[in-house]
């Protein structure tokens, strides 16, 4: 039932004439409070509405009858509902009120069996009695999706629906009724029809997780929070369809007690309701939690179940405890970082947990701190471990007093000693120990220059080993970068094999370095180092030198200072200050040269004449040390004189000089020089004898014929090693006209015309002289070959004629100077008047 007010703002109480049989809710939905057995004739009752603040009260009858079917009789009347109808009891009388068209709230059903379409209300407007109208409704669930659940009868406006409905789907409708006329002209103003799906308890409980996961500290008191589980029901949580209700039904294991937590049933929240959850004895919990709606009715509510697993977490309520009250080991003499004990507890908290990790500390037995206790991370033991060197001659036993504890203090109220105690006995292993030198190093001062075989000091070692039955120990020599000692084995007396000399390269800061070893004949046998320290103190045994060796300076007074320095191996008071002075002998030293002592150790020389030749001067210079005695030494120095710029530098060449060429290097490469022009001059000598020897024997032709000058080719064969045979056919001159038989046999000269004899000039000898040109070739490719510049193919050379009645003249004058080069010409005059124009022409040197 619903109720329209004028002002929508009312806060109504609805109430109904029959309580015992029927309830009004506020939301209007009417419930049967008992079972009925209803008949053909309607059962009435009155519902009320009254307005709380104002206290009016309106009333609405009810007709309840039979759904069709339930009946065999009359169908189920549909009726106009138009609220209210009756005005408050004050009135005194009944009264219809007119109203313009009034639907009220439609409360349907979830999940109706039908039949359908199954008639809801008749829709109607007081004009269908002169008019003829017809009825549509409009919204979400008729002409919108989801289309067609409802519809209406146009003519008689009966609403119904089509199909059974779905509150957790849709939970209300909100459509929109229309009444038009014929023509389709709006005769009515459109109202709003809302549609309520009344709830039906079709959904059981759905708990959000299947299985909870909650922890407790064991030992928790009864009221501990656990943890909070959760369900939900898709029906309406406004009704008992929707109200939830937890219980546990079970709990796995039920010690120490069945119920160890309870739940509120409301919220689902899992408390302790017991004392004894213990960890080590109980460490899970699993309980079957059940939810069912109807606010727990065990009888119409549906209900479902969830697995809250909880978890006992550990506390510190067990303190760790030693497994044996005394613990036993041993460690070797002179060892550390050893592991001598293993301490072992029991520990009934959860493993790897600070309540279970323990903590080892002494409290007693060990003054010097040599022990000290790891805790081993994955067993929980205690190591004891030696970390100071302990001697079997001090201490041969140790009992040391441990105690352990967890990292976390015990829990509050345990009723265990916080801590656990125990003994460790530990024995000491006597080993054989190295000897040991003492004082180690030992420092000897000793002045330099001690002759060989003197006895420099005793050096000897201790054996720590006072209960092993040894020998006496063996010295031996490690270590002497300079060979000055020797140490006797068995007394370890140290002496001298050569003289101690500090200004020696081993010697650094006046202090020399020898190492010994000491041995022993135990098991296994063992030895020890030790280092002499000799301080060496410095005696006046070296005299001092000049440096530097070499200096330049010029052939004037000025300038020509020359700065020196004296160096003396020696250390003070057996060096400086220095005296410089210059020998009287020879006498142009002293003439020549000037020295003054500027400071300690440096002295400036100088010229003392105004001019001195260029050249190298050795300068010797007497310098006498500070020692007692005085110790003193003549150094020469070697000085350049040069000539000078105006700077007072040397010029190029003396400075070529000075930097490392003297008179004997200048000497030498003279020398070099005039023997390399000897030698080129008796090979130009060489050659030109050899040039007219082989020009003495070369033909001449008739002068009167022909003395134009041939043009020579010189051409280099190129190839490779295959142009090494030679054809020397080639080099004859060639004459591919006259047939072979008519050409004469033999070599001609360079400048010979190759052509027939001539009956005119007689004809010399045509025997080939092959050798001339083979010595020829034979030279050219030994030069070649040779030659580390030349070319990779061979200097084969090739001679070719121009050949004769050219039309082109001659290319070179006659008259020219060049023409026959260096060629001497005059022997022609010894070959008779035929060869006297020749001479004439080509004789006669360079006029």
């Amino acid at each position: 039932v619903g109720f329209q007010s004028c002002d929508g703002n009312k806060k109504i109480h609805f109430g109904s004439s029959e309580p015992e049989a029927f309830r009004v809710g506020e939301d209007g939905v009417v419930y049967a409070e008992r079972s009925f057995q209803l008949s053909a004739e309607p059962t009435e009752f009155v519902v009320s509405a009254q307005d709380k603040e104002t206290q009016e009260e309106w009333q609405m009858r009810v007709k309840l009858t039979p759904e069709p079917g339930t009946s065999g009789k009359d169908q189920k009347q549909i009726e106009d509902i138009v609220f209210p109808w009756q005005h408050s009891k004050h009135s005194g009388s009944l009264k219809r009120q007119k109203r313009d068209w009034v639907i009220p709230p439609i409360n349907l059903p979830e999940n109706s069996r039908g039949p359908f379409p199954q008639e809801l209300v008749r829709i109607r407007s007081d004009r269908d009695k002169s008019l003829s109208l017809r009825y549509s409704v409009t919204g979400p669930g008729a002409d919108q999706p989801p289309t067609g659940i409802f519809i209406i009868n146009p003519i008689s406006g009966q609403l119904s629906v089509t199909k059974p409905l779905d509150r957790e789907q849709i939970a209300s409708f909100h459509l929109r009724a229309h009444a038009v006329d014929v023509n389709g002209n709006q005769v009515e103003n459109p109202i709003d029809i809302v549609i309520n799906v009344i709830d039906m308890n079709d959904n059981r409980p759905e708990f959000l997780h299947q299985v909870w996961n909650g922890t407790v500290p064991e030992g928790s008191k009864p009221g501990t929070y656990v943890m909070t589980v959760t369900a939900i029901d898709a029906d309406d949580p406004n009704t008992q369809n929707g109200m939830l209700r937890y219980r546990i039904l079970s709990q796995d294991p039920s010690s120490p007690s069945p119920n160890m937590f309870t739940i509120n049933n409301e919220t689902g929240d899992i408390i302790t309701v017991a004392a004894g959850l213990d960890r080590e004895k109980v460490q899970q919990y699993t309980l079957i939690i059940q939810a069912t709606d109807m606010e727990g009715n065990p009888t119409y509510g549906l209900s479902n179940t969830a697995t809250a697993v909880i978890m006992v977490t550990d506390v510190n309520d067990n303190p760790p405890e030693f497994t044996a009250m005394t613990f036993y080991g041993e460690v070797p003499e002179n060892r550390v970082d050893v592991i001598v004990a293993n301490l072992t507890v029991m520990d009934k908290d959860q493993p790897h947990t600070p309540a279970w990790n323990a903590l080892y500390r002494m409290t007693g037995g060990d003054p010097t701190g040599r022990f000290t206790i790891l805790t081993d991370p994955g067993s929980n033991d205690g190591l004891v471990t030696v970390v100071k060197p302990i001697d079997f001659e001090t201490n041969r036993m140790f009992v040391l007093t441990v105690a352990a504890e967890n990292q976390v203090p015990l829990a509050k109220g345990i009723q265990h000693p916080p801590q656990s105690t125990a003994t460790v006995s530990i024995t000491v292993i006597d080993v054989n120990e190295s000897p040991y030198f003492v004082p180690n190093p030992k420092l000897v001062r000793q002045e330099e220059g001690l002759l060989a075989g003197s006895v420099l000091t005793t050096f000897t070692a201790q054996d720590p080993d006072r209960y092993m039955q040894q020998t006496s120990l063996r010295y031996s020599k490690l270590s002497d970068p300079a060979n000055w000692l020797k140490i006797d084995p068995v007394s370890g007396q140290i002496t001298t094999t050569a003289v101690l000399d500090r200004e020696s390269i081993y010697v650094q800061n006046n202090m020399y370095n020898a190492t010994f070893l000491a041995s022993d004949n135990g098991i296994p046998p063992m030895s020890g180092t030790g280092t002499l320290q000799i301080y060496l103190l410095d005696i006046n045994d070296n005299a001092p030198q000049v440096n530097p060796k070499e200096a330049t300076t010029c052939e004037t007074m000025q300038p020509n200072a020359i700065n020196i320095t004296a160096v003396d191996p020696d250390i003070d008071p057996n060096a400086g200050p220095f005296a410089f002075e210059l020998p009287d002998t020879p006498a142009s030293i002293k003439r020549n040269w000037t020295i003054v002592r500027i400071s300690g150790d440096h002295a400036q020389l100088s010229l003392r004449i105004k001019f001195l030749e260029a050249g190298i001067y050795d300068v010797p210079i007497v310098i006498t040390d500070s020692g007692n005695p005085h110790a003193s030494s003549t150094s020469v120095l070697k000085v350049k004189v040069c000539q000078c710029d105006i700077n007072g530098d040397c010029t190029d060449v003396d400075r070529i000089v000075g930097a490392g060429l003297g008179t004997g290097a200048i000497i030498a490469i003279l020398l070099c020089i005039i023997i390399l022009l000897i030698l080129v001059l008796m090979f130009v000598v060489w050659m030109k004898r050899r040039d007219k020897e082989r020009q003495a024997k070369q033909l001449l032709i008739d002068p009167e014929d022909d003395v134009r000058d041939n043009i020579l080719k010189y051409d280099e064969e190129g190839g490779g090693e295959e142009d090494q045979d030679y054809d020397l056919s080639q080099l004859q001159q060639p004459d591919t006209v006259e047939p072979d038989a008519i050409k004469p046999v033999g070599i001609r000269r360079l400048d010979e015309r190759p052509i027939h004899a001539e009956p005119q000039y007689p004809v010399r000898s045509a025997a080939p002289h092959p050798g001339d040109i083979g010595d020829f070739i034979n030279e050219g490719l030994k030069a070649a070959d040779n030659d580390p510049t030349a070319p990779p193919y061979d200097s084969l050379l090739v001679f070719d004629y121009e050949g004769s009645g050219s039309t082109a003249g001659s290319l070179s004058s006659l008259n020219s100077s060049s023409s026959g080069g260096e060629q001497d010409y005059d022997y022609l005059n010894d070959w008779g008047p035929r060869f006297k124009k020749l001479a004439d022409m080509y004789g006669g040197g360079d006029d």
